[in-house]
């Protein structure tokens, strides 16, 4: 009896025969196989690496094609191939304009090389190579028929030689000619790539302004900027204030809710409940008889106003960034002409938020999700696009993990599409899937754990999360040092020195960082056990006495200097650690991209006691070698040292400084060497 085998069915076959003979697989970068863009920012470069290989041994070609968007045509640079033994091939294109591009690779088989290059081994073998210089021929002809211009004129001069050499039989000057490196330029330009091959489908990358990488945020709280501790401060009392703000160094002026309060349910004092009469209420319990998210608190000032702040900001050099929380008030306009848009409870009364045992009476959700979707979501999208109307183009998101997914996606497409340098900052104290979930999604910014992170270890280990795995493509972290939700034990426990700390930290950890008004008046009172303030501004009318003994503004307009003043600390990516000898002693540095701007950074973790430290500068790194000789100039203070080696001491009273902010030159002769510093 004949054994039987399964053998491939004729579709199989047919689609075997029909399958790609040139393979372009882990095209980078990519989020999720393309399901997600990647973030750059306009003027950067885009990097991409490719695998591509065929069977055998013949030349391929390839170019990264590039366009800003679907309606363009492709912009082509060609491709390298840097690791002939992985089939690596890389290049790189400029990011000229906002929004959100497009790239793909494409590929070809390049016949002309492969034969070249087979037909020059054989020719120097002293092997007849008649047959192929026939072949050489026909691809110079097909060459011909494909080029234009000034191309098609210097291929033609070359087939009229070769046609002359063949006419004489001079297979010696016909090798030359379809040999000659002239040929083999103009062959690169003219291929033939009517069998090419492109990358499944195009990946996207979003090209976001300069300000979603590289910016100082200051948080306010428009009420509490005026001096009279019974009533809220206007928006003039804030134009007041701007010019103060600025001088600090920051660029970012971040407004909580400007909306209407609601009356009912209010939250009194250090979130008591319910309000006294002439309480406030929080911010963020938004909508009252006056309007809703596309409204001004009448205390504040009118939507006139509200401009004139924008605009005096813009004089300053800053850009005024809103917060938006999607949340009501039961006073909210929207309970009445859309109540399908709530959740209502057996009883018939709304259900309001929880964080079951917290209670926040004075705030309702919207339901995402029923048969008004369509109504809503288009509603919240033009809450986002009248705020851009009135010249704002920051958004801080409030809670945008306990939204749905791909709301976020949705809205911030719509929103980019029409206004590409908007940009959103996520307020994700959440897990870390969600977070990066909403990265992903589009939010130009996130919240992260840096807030929680002090020690040496859990610092680097965060940082290198951060900085050298597949999150740099689409995370980019602001840095706050405290929020007026979140009062950390760091600060509360740590006084004065620990202010300095986690602002050098965050403003040179990472490109982007905030404060919160308060933070540079050292504001550290807390409610007893937890990581809030105490007669938190959320509550109540705060008058600040911004001068007040202790304050550190002096401090964090340096640092700010220090970083509008050092290239390599605009940036994340160029983030290194090294080696130190004090577990209490951070040392890092960054490095821009032409290597013209060195900054190494050491910051005494412990707001408690000085700390000395070897810190083991990498010699190779900084193009030198172990007696070479560089100079050092400490930007607080501005001291200037010659030094010589790896290794060199310091000492990091935090009373004083905790942090150096060595910027560094490499040095040609020596005149001084300095063998330790501090």
């Amino acid at each position: 009896m004949t054994e039987s085998h399964p053998s491939a069915t004729p579709h199989d076959l047919e689609g075997s025969l029909r399958s790609r003979r040139i393979v372009i697989q882990n095209v980078t970068p990519s989020i999720d196989c393309g399901r997600f863009p990647v973030k750059r920012e306009v003027g950067d470069a885009l990097d991409v690496t490719a695998e591509i290989f065929k069977e055998g041994h013949g030349y391929l070609q390839a170019v990264l094609k590039v366009r800003p968007n679907p309606l363009t045509a492709w912009a082509e640079v060609p491709m390298t191939l840097t690791n002939p033994g992985l089939d690596v091939w890389t290049a790189s294109a400029p990011l000229e304009s906002l929004g959100r591009w497009q790239f793909t690779v494409e590929a070809w088989e390049d016949d002309y090389r492969s034969w070249a290059s087979d037909t020059g081994k054989k020719r120097d073998a002293g092997q007849d190579v008649a047959l192929e210089l026939d072949e050489g021929f026909s691809l110079l002809e097909g060459a011909c028929g494909r080029a234009e211009g000034p191309n098609a004129d210097r291929l033609n001069d070359i087939l009229a030689r070769a046609r002359a050499a063949s006419t004489d039989e001079d297979t010696e000057t016909l090798a030359d000619v379809l040999l000659s490196p002239d040929l083999h330029l103009l062959m690169d330009r003219c291929p033939d790539r009517s069998n090419s091959i492109e990358a499944d489908a195009p990946l996207e990358v979003t090209v976001d302004p300069i300000n979603a990488r590289y910016a100082a945020w200051y948080t306010m709280f428009p009420r509490s900027q005026g001096t009279d501790p019974h009533k809220g401060a206007t928006f003039d009392d804030c134009i007041k204030r701007i010019p103060e703000v600025a001088a600090m160094g920051f660029d970012v002026l971040y407004f909580v809710p400007i909306h209407p309060i609601g009356a009912q349910y209010r939250k009194g004092k250090n979130n008591t409940f319910p309000a006294k009469p002439g309480e406030p209420g929080s911010p963020y319990a938004i909508g009252s008889k006056h309007g809703g998210h596309k409204a001004i608190d009448p205390n504040l000032g009118t939507l006139e106003d509200f401009r004139r702040v924008v605009k005096e900001a813009e004089k300053h050099g800053m850009a005024v960034a809103l917060d938006i929380a999607i949340q009501c008030s039961q006073d909210h306009p929207w309970l009445i002409e859309h109540p399908d848009w709530f959740i209502w409870r057996p009883d018939g009364s709304i259900k309001y938020a929880e964080n079951p045992p917290k209670k926040y009476q004075d705030i309702v959700n919207v339901n995402f999700y029923g048969g008004h979707q369509h109504e809503l979501w288009q509603e919240l999208r033009s809450v986002f696009l009248f705020w851009c109307d009135q010249g704002v183009r920051i958004f801080r998101v409030d809670n945008p993990h306990t939204k749905p997914f791909p709301f976020w996606e949705w809205v911030i497409r719509e929103v980019k599409d029409t206004h590409p340098d908007a940009v959103f900052l996520s307020e994700a104290f959440t897990r870390p899937t969600m977070l990066k979930m909403l990265a992903k999604a589009g939010f130009s910014q996130s919240y992260t754990y840096f807030t929680w992170r002090n020690f040496k270890g859990e610092l680097t280990d965060y940082l290198n999360d951060l900085v050298h795995t597949e999150a740099r493509e689409y995370l980019r972290p602001n840095f706050f040092t405290s929020t007026p939700d979140i009062l950390p034990d760091f600060l509360q426990r740590g006084g004065r020195p620990a202010f300095m700390i986690r602002a050098v930290l965050a403003a040179t950890l990472s490109s982007v960082y905030g404060i919160y008004n308060g933070y540079e008046l050292c504001e550290n009172r807390a409610l007893p056990g937890k990581e809030e303030y105490l007669d938190s501004e959320k509550y109540q009318y705060k008058v600040w006495d911004w001068d007040r003994p202790g304050n550190i503004k002096s401090y964090i307009t340096t640092i700010n200097r220090i970083r509008r003043d050092n290239t390599a600390l605009h940036e994340l990516h160029n983030l290194e650690f090294h080696r130190c000898d004090s577990d209490s002693v951070l040392f890092y540095s960054k490095t821009s991209a032409d290597e013209s701007n060195m900054i190494f950074i050491a910051v005494n973790l412990d707001p408690f006691e000085p700390h000395e430290a070897a810190l083991e500068f990498p010699l190779d790194r900084m193009g030198l070698r172990g007696n070479d000789s560089f100079a050092v100039e400490e930007l607080f203070t501005g001291v200037r040292r010659l030094w010589r080696g790896a290794r060199h001491v310091v000492t990091l009273d935090p009373a004083e400084n905790p942090a150096v902010v060595f910027r560094v030159r490499r040095w040609k002769s020596v005149d001084y060497v300095d063998p330790c510093y501090g």
